[in-house]
């Protein structure tokens, strides 16, 4: 699922943070979003992801114009086809870890056999094997960003919106955090991430430095 930003136009508080910014994520791909303090990485992001309103140009999801999309169809588009992963890890403490992964897919009655078995996997892969039933209060920062990242595992979403996702996280987590990018590209996401951690920024397909255009990453790199 292509995700389009067309000549996008914000100001806060009568500051102009994005002044006629145009982008395009493609799937398969990751983008990175790049750019010193303030600039307007997390404001694109969140024009992209249709989490905030610009005040100019237009956003496109696919060939649809979701500009002025009402807070049903916005709510539609994230329950259905992206998901999110946040820098303060967007998770409820109190609540368990399972319940964290599986959050916007729990019915009144519960969570089926199909999406336990599921929630397992996920977390399997994030390295957090039988803790389920823990609540994320007890977690540390690595681990719930770990959480953040089993939930858009098991959502398995068209487009995944990162927003500096290895902030304050050690080698081990922030190794783990491209990975799971990297694979979510690779199984065919659109990935968009909001960062300042060159590593990060080298590991991707794609960089836009914000105010310039977009360019190919010419640095491979791997997460091992």
């Amino acid at each position: 699922m292509e995700i389009t930003a067309e000549n996008v136009t914000v100001a806060i508080a009568h500051k102009n943070i994005l002044g006629g910014q145009s982008v395009t994520a493609v799937p398969g791909r990751t983008l990175a979003l790049v750019g010193p303090s303030g600039c307007g990485k997390t404001t694109l992001l969140n024009v992209l992801g249709l989490l905030r309103r610009a005040d100019g140009g237009r956003v496109l999801v696919g060939d649809q114009d979701a500009t002025r999309w009402d807070d049903r169809r916005r709510r539609k588009f994230w329950q259905q086809h992206a998901a999110f992963v946040f820098q303060d890890y967007g998770l409820i403490d109190e609540e368990s870890v399972e319940y964290n992964v599986a959050l916007s897919q729990i019915s009144l009655f519960g969570l089926r056999k199909r999406q336990k078995s599921r929630i397992e996997i996920a977390l399997d892969r994030v390295g957090l094997t039988g803790r389920g039933g823990e609540k994320v209060s007890t977690l540390s920062g690595g681990e719930k960003q770990r959480v953040g990242l089993a939930r858009a595992m098991f959502k398995s979403a068209d487009v995944i919106f990162a927003d500096e996702p290895t902030a304050s996280l050690d080698l081990f987590n922030r190794n783990l955090v491209t990975g799971f990018l990297q694979e979510e590209a690779a199984r065919g996401a659109t990935v968009v991430i909001a960062t300042h951690d060159e590593a990060l920024m080298n590991a991707c397909d794609l960089k836009l430095r914000l105010g310039s255009v977009v360019e190919p990453v010419m640095a491979g790199y791997v997460a091992h």
